[in-house]
């Protein structure tokens, strides 16, 4: 069986062909370069036409300690002509830098897929620090894959010679070479890479030299290198071509969940027409949008990196007060932190965007690693009854659309509103068809510049029971805010039990509203009613959708649903999950949107759970499937 796994992956890797996609992973030290090597790699695919979908993958530490396990850094791209939905299940390529890099990511290798190994990095010392006890290089434990390995770095060292760099600097340009075989392999152009490099070094000519130098010559080897390999033989290593993929026709760009939320928050200001005041403090993964802001102070962004996260969410309400669209951002430590403010603007009912990337909890947990444990967090975790919309991203791309609609809301509810992404999406890349802006439909904000006839009350209504929004000074609309219960209508301290029951509803059925204002929950993938009905939220949409498609495909009777609006939810979602026999959710949680679903609908919603710090496989999703249908 391993032989003629070998045999299949040889047919694929070493034969000119083409092919629907290709899944490849970089894996190193965290001080190798697999982010920047995948960075570029996955902007070779962009303007190679390839869809693609990304997932980095990286330590906590900012240096963890030299070619120890938990200091590996992998980077993972699943590239094709066809629709990408996944970074991929399982690499066809896995390129280690280092015995950790291989130990750590080989088991996710399919069988017959393809190792590039830096022997060079293989010695005594490193194998011990991976726990191997023999080189896997040579011990005949790798058979079930096709294994090439050569001396990496002593080829980069042999590339950079002649620019003077020292052994450890020249040793830096390692990841270059990778990337110039790997260019190679899928016959990129290195030109815009090139280009980038002259860039970044501008200021040190001979250290761009010297990376271009690595590129040209990790290219070159694969292109006239005779490379001996397990279930390879003596052959020239050949070019494999993918397509590029037939997309609608638009402008594209290469785009992060970060960047997406970032540009989707500048557009939803537009269409406001107001200008942003971001309060924030850095945190792994949300420290990305805060730097992306900074950069577009030309579209009305202020930017202020606060002292704490709570004087970062405390400046931003302060500055919907002054007339601002108020934003944060955070992941689910800073978030708790954010709590008491966050109850401050609900009783005051000001606009304000609170973004919070997810990651492995509790505490400080796993800062780089993935997950959706802050669900209740965002529907329920403040003191008293403090009700919030909630919406969740699915993709990065997803995010520019849900920051927009988050905007929307806030403005128009004057309320604040929750953002839910996470450390894949924050991180993970894809490619964005730049829309029209001006297929979107303003909602300008119009603020109280007037006494009204009958007087002014802070606190009085409009249909949709939002409260004026009065910028301070304005002459004759004196009026006072803080966290003490409000009076009806005067918005004066008012301790009284009827007072607060009053507030309590008006504040309740405000944001229950604001399902009239949201469309109604579409179906993915499938058809109304059915035997089952997989229903996701957030990042697992890619995974899901490929697996009931598959399932689809094999004639199974199954749906996907998936939710953008957790809170207030869609208004039909509740019948809609009633025509299924059954309901499964998959979520990386204990199950927390699961029991939200069962709580609204009494609906016999069962779980699918993963908290490993890792997104979901289509292969997961489809066995939950195929075992609830069997």
């Amino acid at each position: 069986m391993a032989t003629a796994a070998r045999t299949e992956s040889a047919n694929i890797f070493n034969a000119s062909e083409n092919t629907e996609a290709v899944v490849v992973r970089f894996a190193g030290d965290s001080g190798d370069g697999m982010q920047l090597t995948g960075g570029q790699f996955t902007l070779s695919s962009a303007l190679a036409g390839n869809d693609f979908a990304t997932f980095p993958d990286f330590p906590a530490e900012i240096r963890a300690p030299q070619g120890t396990l938990f200091g590996v850094s992998a980077f993972q791209i699943n590239f094709g002509s066809a629709e990408i939905t996944t970074a991929g299940d399982q690499p066809d390529v896995l390129i280690a830098m280092n015995p950790a890099a291989l130990k750590t990511n080989v088991g996710a290798l399919k069988a017959g897929g393809l190792i590039i190994a830096d022997d060079g990095e293989f010695g005594e010392r490193n194998l011990k620090k991976a726990a191997y006890a023999v080189n896997p290089l040579e011990d005949g434990s790798l058979s079930k894959w096709q294994l090439m390995h050569f001396n990496i770095s002593q080829l980069t060292l042999d590339a950079v010679k002649p620019f003077g760099l020292g052994n450890k600097e020249a040793l830096r340009c390692k990841n270059m070479w990778t990337l110039g075989l790997a260019l190679w392999m899928f016959d990129r152009d290195r030109a815009p890479i090139v280009a980038w490099l002259n860039e970044k070094f501008a200021k040190s000519p001979v250290l761009a030299e010297a990376n271009i130098a690595a590129l040209n010559a990790g290219h070159a080897y694969g292109e006239t290198a005779e490379i001996s390999g397990d279930g390879l033989g003596d052959a020239r290593l050949k070019q494999h071509h993918v397509a590029a993929a037939n997309v609608a026709p638009g402008q594209y760009r290469t785009i992060t969940g970060a960047e997406s939320i970032s540009l989707g928050i500048v557009a939803g200001a537009q269409l406001a027409g107001l200008k942003i005041f971001f309060g924030g403090y850095p945190i792994t993964p949300a420290s990305a949008i805060l730097h992306h802001l900074s950069r577009l102070k030309e579209f009305g962004v202020t930017t202020f990196q606060a002292e704490d996260e709570i004087a970062a969410i405390a400046s931003a309400i302060g500055a919907s007060y002054a007339g601002k669209l108020g934003v944060t951002s955070s992941s689910g430590p800073g978030i708790a932190l954010k709590g008491e403010a966050m109850g401050l603007a609900v009783m005051t009912e000001l606009p304000l965007i609170i973004i919070n990337s997810q990651r492995g909890g509790p505490s400080t947990g796993l800062p780089t690693k993935t997950e959706q444990s802050d669900l209740y967090q965002a529907v329920y975790g403040r003191n008293g009854d403090t009700p919030m919309p909630v919406i969740s991203a699915r993709s990065p791309a997803d995010a520019f659309e849900c920051a927009i609609e988050a905007v929307r809301i806030a403005v128009q509810y004057m309320t604040p509103v929750m953002l839910l992404t996470d450390g894949y999406i924050a991180n993970a890349a894809e490619p964005w068809a730049i829309p029209d802006m001006d297929a979107y439909a303003p909602f300008p904000v119009t603020f109280l510049d007037h006494v009204p006839e009958g007087g002014f009350k802070p606190y009085g209504r409009d249909h949709k029971l939002a409260r004026p929004w009065v910028k301070p000074g304005t002459p004759g609309l004196l009026h006072r805010i803080g966290g003490i219960e409000k009076e009806v209508d005067t918005g004066h301290i008012n301790y009284g039990s009827e007072n607060h029951q009053m507030m309590t509803d008006i504040r309740q059925n405000k944001v229950l509203g604001i399902a009239d204002s949201i469309p109604d929950q579409e179906i993915s993938l499938g058809v109304p009613g059915g035997k089952l009905a997989i229903v996701g939220w957030g990042s697992t949409f890619g995974p899901i959708h490929q697996a009931v498609l598959r399932c689809r495909r094999e004639g199974l009777d199954v749906s996907h649903i998936h939710v953008r609006h957790i809170w207030p939810l869609p208004k039909n979602l509740g019948e809609l999950l009633k025509g299924y026999d059954k309901v499964i959710v998959p979520e990386m949680n204990t199950g927390q949107f699961k029991t939200v679903l069962r709580d609204q609908y009494l609906v016999d919603a069962r779980p699918l759970n993963k908290v490993s710090g890792q997104p979901f496989t289509i292969a997961e999703i489809t066995a939950a499937i195929e075992g609830a249908l069997s």
